[in-house]
């Protein structure tokens, strides 16, 4: 017998599934939570709870995780140093430390100016102390990588930090883009090593010794030696999971699925039993990425979003909390606290406050792990020492220091990781009106109560209205996310609003109502599908499967996929020859720029290189035996009847190799 075990680690739950992979059958499944401050624990917990599994029997481990995915949506990781050649930053992502030196190229390559080493390597002297990872854009670098190199090679020769290359990580355009990515790399490098790390000892413990893969946000499988290079290459990695285990379970070639999870809700659409891929990179956190992932939209709606009450309204915030039935089961004083606050009168809230910073006497904050390098201000280090001895609200500690609460910017330390929050969530509804009781739904009752006398609401509507939030904003992601496949373009503008708005609520306008009907079936992945998934199907006219084992697809879809791996190498003609039949050119992959005399030269060359590192790729990333497609795209552009059949603009040559990967009794010792 030949079994897969098939991980998915979570923001707030971890699954794991035993799958034949002869005969293709889930023989066992469970679910444990999620364990920020150790994965291991949850992980080991989860495989643990599987029944009557047979170790020696395991040929692979594959994960996929949303790790990734919600440290960017939620603005966590690392710190980042960045360096720029030949541009400014835009301010779009958070980085610590940031140089801006002269360098980069132009389109054909060519230097824009000499690149500013010296000055690049006064700052890494000066912040290796204060970051733990470099990122490394160039303008222009997928043109000619040579700055890129040179920065990289620099600043592993004054530390031993990690260093990302934009061009390592995207052959596209878009210089900003690609600096995302790179910075988002950068950032992520710790958190994957951290859940590489974590699965490996649970394995160890059981005498797992089968090859360990890791989903991609395209759906396909990776080796840990190159999820370690390239972590953000898993951003959507649990997303791509569920879309290949919705398939996997439903034999649907066409659906849409939506996957429910603690922290995140995530669309896909299958389109002949493929997820589609976004040709201009992964979408996330409101930041375009160059990662290629599969169309994944990733809204911050999950059963463990926060749950806010503030200018007298209920606010979903995307900030994953620990829901209070579970944080009451883990400590016996949440449940007496939220008693005795109760029984307060209501503190006065400042209404222009920003969300994530309104003060709540439901939430408590709980020590989670300590942060090497981490200089703490006074009030906040008074915070931390105080709640590693039991959670602690703001206004506890306040009262314990006399430290004024908004004096205390638990945001920042929320980001770094160092504490977690625990408050009310959609699990907590949950827990409170009876349609789903796993924990301490005590703690849920009491702290509705609490938030529904604010709204001076009954707690039952309070329930109802949350629900009914949660909803609509899942049918608004749908819709928009609808949209965006049929047009390419995202919807922002008030008369989108107000149509979606109809759509959804089914409300009458002044003259006319909207509605709208699905030609796809709704695929529900995920735990809490059930409480929600049915109304959204209702509201767009489309039935809803909800396959056997939805709640653990993301951990199906991770053994069931395959290794895939892509090179492309750009060619153009020199200026002013391209109505040539065999041009001059220039060719420009991620490692070199190269001059070729003729188009056919530098194909000839642009297939070998293709064929060979794809290949290389593939053998690199755990497979087995490798098929190879390699194809070629000319790019010509069409002038009139003088210029004949027209001018060469580009040739893009790519292979791709795909192959299952290689089981541990075939694997190299």
């Amino acid at each position: 017998m030949h079994l897969g075990l098939g991980i998915d680690t979570g923001g707030t739950y971890t699954d794991a599934v035993i799958i034949d992979l002869e005969k293709g059958k889930v023989l066992s499944k469970a679910k444990a939570l999620t364990t920020r401050h150790d994965l291991s624990e949850g992980i080991a917990n989860a495989i643990g709870a599987l029944d009557n599994v047979k170790y020696d029997a395991i040929r692979l481990v594959s994960v996929s995780s949303t790790l990734a995915t919600n440290s960017v949506v939620e603005g966590k990781g690392c710190r980042v140093g960045l360096i720029l050649a030949g541009a400014e930053y835009r301010q779009t992502v958070t980085i610590n430390e940031v140089v801006e030196i002269k360098g980069g190229h132009n389109l054909i390559g060519e230097r824009l100016a000499e690149l500013e080493i010296d000055k690049a390597r006064e700052f890494v002297m000066s912040t290796r102390n204060k970051v733990d990872a470099y990122a490394i854009s160039s303008y222009l670098s997928v043109r000619n990588p040579e700055h890129e190199i040179a920065l990289k090679k620099m600043v592993q020769e004054v530390c031993d930090l990690p260093v990302v290359c934009g061009n390592e990580l995207s052959t596209k355009l878009g210089f900003y883009e690609r600096t995302i990515t790179a910075i988002l790399n950068a950032k992520l490098i710790p958190i994957i090593a951290d859940l590489l790390v974590s699965v490996k000892k649970v394995l160890s413990i059981h005498d797992i010794r089968a090859p360990l893969m890791i989903v991609k946000g395209d759906g396909s499988l990776m080796g840990e030696a190159m999820a370690l290079e390239k972590p953000v290459e898993t951003i959507l990695s649990g997303p791509a999971a569920s879309l290949i285990g919705a398939k996997y379970l439903t034999k649907e070639e066409d659906g849409i699925m939506i996957d429910i999870g603690g922290t995140t809700t995530d669309i896909g659409v299958l389109r002949g039993g493929k997820p589609r891929l976004d040709p201009e990179g992964a979408m996330i956190g409101g930041w375009r990425t160059r990662v290629k992932a599969a169309d994944i939209s990733t809204s911050g709606i999950g059963g463990d979003s926060r749950i806010v009450i503030a200018n007298e309204r209920i606010y979903l915030n995307p900030l994953r909390v620990m829901p209070l039935c579970i944080a009451s089961s883990k400590w016996n004083c949440i449940l007496p606290k939220l008693v005795k606050a109760s029984q307060e009168k209501p503190r006065p809230q400042a209404g222009h406050v920003a969300i994530e910073n309104v003060i709540q006497n439901t939430e408590f904050f709980i020590f989670n792990k300590a942060v090497q390098g981490m200089e703490l201000s006074k009030e906040e280090q008074s915070f931390v020492d105080l709640i590693k001895a039991e959670p602690r609200t703001i206004y506890e500690v306040s009262e314990m220091t006399g430290i004024h609460p908004f004096s205390f910017n638990v945001r920042r330390l929320e980001e770094i990781g160092l504490i977690l929050r625990i408050g009310l969530t959609p699990t907590d509804i949950l827990h409170a009106d009876g349609s789903y009781i796993e924990y301490d739904e005590e703690a849920s009752k009491v702290a509705v109560q609490i938030q529904a006398g604010i709204l001076e609401r009954d707690p039952a509507q309070f329930c109802k209205d949350v629900r009914a939030a949660v909803i609509y904003k899942l049918c608004m992601e749908l819709i928009k996310k609808l949209v965006y496949e049929e047009t390419g373009k995202l919807p922002t503008c008030d008369v989108c609003q107000n149509t979606f708005d109809k759509t959804i609520t089914h409300k009458a306008g002044l003259d006319y109502s909207v509605s709208l009907k699905l030609h796809k079936k709704i695929i529900g992945i995920g735990a809490p599908v059930g409480a929600y998934l049915p109304a959204v199907a209702e509201r767009f006219e489309t039935h809803l499967l909800l396959p056997e084992h939805s709640e653990v697809g993301n951990a199906v879809g991770a053994i069931t996929g395959s290794i895939m791996e892509t090179v492309e190498v750009l060619i153009r003609p020199k200026p002013g020859v391209s109505a040539m039949d065999n041009p001059p050119c220039t060719l420009h992959s991620s490692f070199e720029k190269r001059e070729f005399e003729t188009l056919d030269e530098a194909v000839a060359y642009a297939e070998k290189w293709v064929r060979t590192s794809a290949k290389e790729l593939a053998l690199q990333a755990g497979a087995d035996e490798v098929e190879l497609v390699v194809e070629k795209d000319d790019k010509i552009g069409h002038l009139g009847k003088s210029w004949g059949e027209g001018i060469r603009l580009e040739t893009r040559v790519t292979a791709t190799a795909i192959g299952k990967p290689r089981l541990f009794f075939e694997a190299k010792v």
